[in-house]
This record gives C-alpha cells, sequence and structure tokens, in this order.
C-alpha cells in the first residue's frame, strides 16, 4: 500500500521515498500478523531512545559507521531494549541495508500509515513544555472538531520554540511558537528599518 502523504516527521525532515516504502512494508507484515499495536510500540520506544541519546543519534546518521557495526550496535540496542520480532528483524535489516539514517521517517510514515488504517490522524505536536494531560486532552479535542477525525498525538517537547505549539498534520503545519512570531517580528523590523 504505497503511502502518497508527504508528511514530516518530528526531526522536520521530509519523508522519504525510501522511509515510505519501509514503513509500509512493515505495516504489511504486522497487519498479517496481527501486530499493528505491537510493533508501533516497539518503533515509539526506539524512536524515544533516538531522542534520548547523542550516541544513537550519531549511530544513526553518521556514515563514518559500517554496515557491520550499525547492525551490530542495533541488534545489542534491541536485544537490551528488549525490541524483538518484527522490529528488531527491521532495524537489524534496515542498519545492514545503510539505511538507518532513515528510521526515525519510517517510523514516522509507519505511524502515519497505522493512524490511517485506524481511520485516524496522526499529529506531531512539538511544545516549548511538557503538555499537561488536561492541554493535551484539549488539544486532541480542538484537532480532532477541526478535522472531523479521531487524532493521535505524538508529543515531543523542544526548549528552543521558546512558548507555544508546533502541529503537524499530515502536509499541514501550524505553527504558533514563540521563536516563529519572533522571527517574523524580527524580519518584518528589518524591512522597516
Amino acid at each position: 500500500m504505497p503511502v502518497a502523504d508527504t508528511s514530516q516527521p518530528m526531526s522536520g525532515q521530509p519523508v522519504s521515498a525510501v522511509a515510505e516504502r519501509y514503513a509500509s512494508s512493515l505495516f504489511e507484515l504486522a497487519r498479517e500478523a496481527g501486530s499493528v499495536d505491537a510493533v508501533a510500540g516497539d518503533l515509539n520506544r526506539f524512536q524515544a531512545m533516538i531522542d534520548e541519546s547523542v550516541d544513537l543519534q550519531r549511530l544513526v546518521t553518521s556514515p563514518a559507521f559500517t554496515s557491520e557495526q550499525q547492525a551490530s550496535a542495533i541488534a545489542a540496542l534491541c536485544d537490551k531494549a528488549e525490541i524483538g520480532g518484527l522490529v528488531g528483524n527491521f532495524l537489524k535489516l534496515v542498519a545492514a541495508n545503510r539505511r538507518l539514517f532513515a528510521v526515525p521517517g519510517m517510523i514516522a510514515a509507519f505511524r502515519m500509515i497505522a493512524a490511517r488504517h485506524r481511520g485516524e490522524l496522526a499529529a506531531d505536536v512539538t511544545s516549548a513544555h511538557a503538555l499537561t494531560p488536561a492541554q493535551e486532552t484539549e488539544l486532541k479535542e480542538a484537532l480532532k472538531s477541526a478535522t472531523g477525525k479521531t487524532v493521535t498525538m505524538f508529543v515531543t517537547v523542544d526548549p528552543s520554540l521558546l512558548g507555544g505549539l508546533i502541529v503537524k498534520i499530515g502536509s499541514r503545519q501550524i505553527d504558533t511558537s514563540l521563536r516563529t512570531k519572533l522571527s517574523t517580528l524580527k524580519l518584518a523590523l528589518k524591512e522597516v528599518g
């Protein structure tokens, strides 16, 4: 099932065609095995590991590591994090194929495919500060009202936003961050002065 949506993962990079193909294949395998939710959970845990570890980010993005080194490190990480089955094998295959750099995009694409399969929309929400459960519920309801569909949110915190939110749903982005507002104001002031 090809993915036509060109959304962006939380890293802000566009989801590549390679990421879409890998994610689509993984989704089909997960659907056939009846383990879409389990696979999504393992992928979310792996994404959290990437987000929290500079060393893992370096392993994923650096071309300095050989495919054998990447595959070995990923195998060890999967064993330690108890990520096995489809996701463990998938990550090992991705590493062996030198596509580890695209894993964040693959995870984002998988989330979109899984959400679409459930009749939902996937929203990447970046906030300057951690959202309270009440704020998450309110935002989810506002997005549901705006889109007419149930929304699954993936929330990350980026203090560099200074305040506000960035919400990405599919190819649409709503940026209410203070950082963007200040940048816009700075540009406007440069034009005046």
